[in-house]
């Protein structure tokens, strides 16, 4: 039977067989043909505080060429990426399983997850992988850091605070807000809030807002502090908790707040901040602007405010205007004394005021002032008028003297109208002029001050009230007055009838400040000077506040409006509004304060209504100044002197200063000794005056012989004026205290006839502000020389310096003024000359003989004694004691020379009694009876000397 022949083997087998027989290499070459597989992406978690990570899926690498050893195997991953934080290990290299773990710690604060990719690798052909080793392809991985609450929560703030108004219940108060670093919600979220402080109206939500839990009382509790705690949702507390502070304030009220009702105002301070904390509540309301409206009421002070109180003619002066105005209502002097019999305001601190209660007037006398019709003249006056009445009241009137009742020119009040009348003086025209001016005005019955100026040029007047101009409603004509030789009489306060004489149309109201200025009408700048006001509001907003805020005063600056869209520009406009007096010596007393507002909301239906708000300004008491005047105030001149063209200085030392008194505390520990007492010190200071006057004491100057004068240039140049009479001289104008010193220094007496002169007296009296401020009475004794010798006259002075008399002032420092030194003009006393030696010799002579008398007597007295003791033993001398009299005075009378001497220095003394004045001097008999007395005073003197025999020894 035949064999089959053996089957041929496949290639495989042939390639499996070579592979066996050369020790199986070939094979396994041919068995490592697949790569390892992974999966496309991974997603793995790690905690912070941990290196393994969780990887879903597992981390496990295939290969199909598994079972084969090698290469069937897993040798090793491998991770791509910068900075990867991780690494992969093989766990089994059969399973491919694999781990991937942290190489650093881990925080989730930092970074919250990983992405990167890896590879796996099997073992190739060895089983080390170092040949024919197959990668994977690369596969993502995502890694997420797992947070640990690590971190606790943290408040935003420190402590949060918050307003509410009592009576309300809020949804919400405030907020607060805390924290948490942990990166993950779960931990870094908070998730409750808690109010650790316990018993306390209110409660906090999740989200951390506050709300209170029932209306809360101001009264009962002003404000509420809490603890506040958070926790996350990890439950983990914050490490501190947190101060809410919820202030209560009372149930809002809209209005001004912050400011006081009373201010104090210092004279001398400048501007005052009234509101400088001032503050608008609006209590939350929606605000579209706001109007306020100050207003200072100075009505009650002097003319309706303070204003300088100088006489109406310094006040022209001190305001531009030309000299020549005549004031009719002066204050009470020596020459201007027709204003004596006036009721006024009882004081000088703001303004001379004269009242008229419709039976009163006076009479201005003739030459005080003279007003032609055809030349321009002004009239001005401060009036305060009222009520109503259907009755004329004259202001000022100049009417016939006698027979007849024609008014020449008058200005009164009908009503409340103010008329104005001026007729024409006679001329050879009989033509209608304008005579009668009506003007209507509230400001005449209204009870209040108010300021009048008429500018009369005719057929034109212009009235100015207040500063502010009015033109006449109605106009009346006439006819010129008939030519009559009829004298007129000025009247202030009623109208002169003539014809009947008696007074008519008595004024009702206060007066001040009338005056009368011929030749000139008066500028609206001086008007306008004579009626501003010293003191006033004021308003000096810095750059940066009251933005948009616009402000409008009124002329005499005592009402202010400002007004705004935002309220808190108002407030800063309205912390600057400040009261300012400009017066060195201001009007002490009351000023009411009003504040009026006015507020526009976006919402009118709800708009809030601001009530006004009322205070005061209270302006304290100046220091009052003490005007002292000093100087030589008694002394003598030659009669040529007075006789000579340049006559005699009055006041050729005078000096002129003024003081005010302070108190100053103790210092250091004595503050609160109530023993301790404070101390007043006087300072010097400086200010103006207005008057000064000089008048002659005793009888009336004489025109016919003597006379007062002054250098005019000096006046002119120093801008004062001067009026001279029979009673002295009177120097007016505003100016400082050296210039009334520089034209008093220049002040002369001339008595051209001064024969039977013998002193003449004067006396000056300086004043500020209209009299509020008056010095002391200066008074100046001058004596006259007769003599017939100008050389003896004049060596005679010389040696006559004690009657040089300086006057001394306890208040005033006159440190450097040697007034006490002798004038070049120092005088005996005023008695006559001849009297003076007659009385001297006779004095001189009853001395020496009272003195010889005196020697005889005690030569006498000296013989007895040694006729005495001629055979009595000597005396022991050595312990002779002469006890003297301390209290009493003695002369050594036991030699001749030594009674010589006494007899010369008598004679000095005889000489001296020459320099007595005239007050001194007595009549011979009075001198001898004094003699006599000195005499027994001598005889006297010689018994004062005794001896003590007490210890002699015979």
């Amino acid at each position: 039977m035949l064999r089959r022949p053996a089957p041929a083997l496949a290639p495989a087998a042939w390639l499996l067989l070579a592979g066996l027989l050369c020790g199986g290499r070939v094979w396994a070459a041919r068995a490592n043909k697949h790569k390892p597989w992974l999966e496309p992406t991974y997603h793995g978690i790690v905690t912070e505080n941990d290196n393994a990570v969780l990887l879903d899926p597992p981390l496990i690498a295939l290969d199909k060429d598994a079972p084969l050893r090698f290469a069937g195997e897993i040798c090793g991953f491998k991770i791509h990426g910068q900075n990867v934080p991780f690494d992969a290990v093989v766990v089994d290299k059969s399973t491919g399983e694999g781990l991937i773990r942290s190489t650093e710690k881990l925080d989730c604060e930092l970074q919250k997850d990983y992405t990167f990719t890896i590879q796996a690798y099997d073992c190739g052909q060895g089983p080390d992988g170092s040949a024919n080793t197959k990668k994977s392809h690369k596969a993502t991985v995502h890694i997420q850091v797992n947070d640990v609450n690590e971190y606790a929560p943290v408040f935003k703030e420190k402590s949060y605070q918050a307003t509410v108004v009592e009576g309300k219940r809020y949804d919400s108060i405030l907020r607060v807000e805390a924290v948490d670093a942990d990166c993950s919600p779960q931990f870094s979220q908070i998730c409750s809030y808690e109010i650790v402080t316990p018993d306390v109206p209110f409660t906090v939500d999740k989200d951390g807002y506050i709300k209170n839990t029932e209306k809360l009382n101001y009264g009962k509790k002003h404000q509420y502090k809490l603890s506040v705690t958070a926790y996350d949702c990890g439950k983990k507390r914050a490490t501190e908790d947190v101060l809410v502070k919820i202030s209560i304030k009372p149930t809002c009220t809209p209005g001004w707040q912050g400011w006081n009702n009373r201010v104090e105002y210092e004279p001398g301070t400048g501007a005052l901040a009234l509101f400088p904390s001032v503050h608008l509540e609006t209590c939350d309301e929606s605000v579209a602007s706001v109007q306020v409206t100050v207003e200072l009421e100075t009505s009650h002070i002097g003319k309706g405010c303070d204003r300088d109180t100088y006489s109406e003619k310094s006040l022209h002066r001190l305001c531009g205007a030309a000299s020549g105005a005549t004031e009719l209502l002066p204050s009470p002097s020596g020459s201007l004394n027709w204003t004596v019999g006036l009721p006024t305001d009882n004081g000088h601190d703001s303004d001379q005021v004269f009242e008229f209660n419709g039976t009163q007037a006076v009479r201005i006398p003739d030459g005080v002032v003279s007003v032609n019709p055809k030349e321009p003249f002004t009239i001005s006056v401060w009036m305060r008028h009222g009520p109503f009445s259907r009755k004329k009241e004259t202001i000022l009137c100049s009417s016939d003297r006698t027979d007849m009742n024609r008014h020449h020119y008058s200005l009164f009040v009908h009503g409340c109208r103010l008329v104005f009348l001026l007729r024409q003086e006679p001329s050879g025209e009989k033509q209608y002029r304008p005579a009668e001016f009506h003007w209507k005005l509230d400001q005449v019955c209204d009870e209040e001050w108010h300021h009048y100026v008429l500018n009369v040029e005719i057929p034109r007047v212009t009235l100015y009230v207040d500063g502010a101009s009015h033109e006449p409603f109605s106009m009346t004509e006439d006819y010129p007055l008939h030519p009559s030789k009829i004298e007129t009489q000025l009247v202030v306060g009623a109208c002169w009838q003539g014809g009947d004489l008696h007074m008519t149309q008595f004024f009702r109201g206060d007066l001040a400040g009338l005056t009368i200025r011929s030749g000139k009408l008066a500028d609206k700048k001086v008007i306008d000077c004579l009626y501003t006001c010293k003191e006033g509001l004021d308003l000096q907003v810095p750059e940066g506040s009251g933005r948009g805020v616009k402000i409008q005063a009124n002329p005499s600056q005592s009402e202010l409006t400002l007004e705004g869209e935002d309220v808190g520009e108002v407030e800063k406009a309205m912390q600057h509004v400040a009261y300012l007096n400009a017066r060195q010596f201001p009007t002490p007393g009351i000023r009411r304060l009003k504040l009026t507002s006015m507020v526009k909301c976006f919402n009118e239906g709800a708009c809030i209504s601001v009530p006004p708000v009322d205070g005061y300004v209270m302006v304290l008491q100046p220091e009052e100044p003490k005007i002292s005047l000093s100087g030589v105030h008694h002394f003598a001149r030659a009669a040529t002197e007075f006789e000579s063209s340049a006559g005699v200085f009055l006041f050729p030392e005078l000096r002129i200063i003024s003081t005010i008194t302070r108190e100053v505390e103790p210092e250091g520990e004595g503050d609160e000794d109530p023993t301790v007492q404070e101390s007043l010190v006087s300072e010097e200071i400086v200010h103006d005056l207005d008057t000064c006057e000089v008048t002659v004491e005793g009888e009336e100057l004489n025109p016919e012989q003597e006379s007062l004068e002054v250098d005019m240039t000096c006046l002119q140049h120093n801008g004062m004026e001067v009026s001279s009479s029979d009673l002295g001289m009177i120097f007016t104008g505003v100016d400082t205290m050296a210039s009334y010193e520089e034209v008093l220094h220049l002040l002369r007496y001339r008595n051209w006839h001064s024969r039977f002169l013998l002193d003449r007296k004067f006396k000056l009296v300086c004043s500020e502000l209209n009299g509020r401020y008056v010095s002391n009475e200066f008074q100046v004794e001058v004596n006259v020389i007769h003599t017939a010798n100008p050389m003896e006259h004049a060596n005679h002075m010389a040696a006559q310096p004690q009657f040089v008399h300086p006057e001394h002032h306890s208040f005033v420092d006159l440190s450097g003024h040697n007034l006490a030194s002798p004038h070049p003009f120092a005088v005996v006393p005023s008695t006559a000359t001849v009297v003076i030696v007659v009385c001297v010799s006779f004095l001189v002579f009853m001395i020496i003989l009272g003195v010889f008398r005196i020697r005889a007597a005690h030569q006498r007295t000296m013989r007895d004694q040694d006729a005495g003791k001629e055979n009595e033993m000597d005396w022991d001398d050595s312990a002779l004691t002469i006890t003297v009299n301390p209290m009493e005075t003695y002369e050594d009378q036991h030699s001749e020379e030594e009674e010589e001497e006494e007899e010369e220095e008598e004679s000095e003394d005889g000489e001296e009694e020459d320099d007595v004045t005239s007050a001194e001097s007595e009549s011979s008999e009075e001198e001898e009876g004094e003699h006599g007395d000195q005499q027994n005073a001598n005889r006297q003197q010689q018994q004062q000397l005794e001896w003590d025999d007490s210890t002699l020894s015979y």
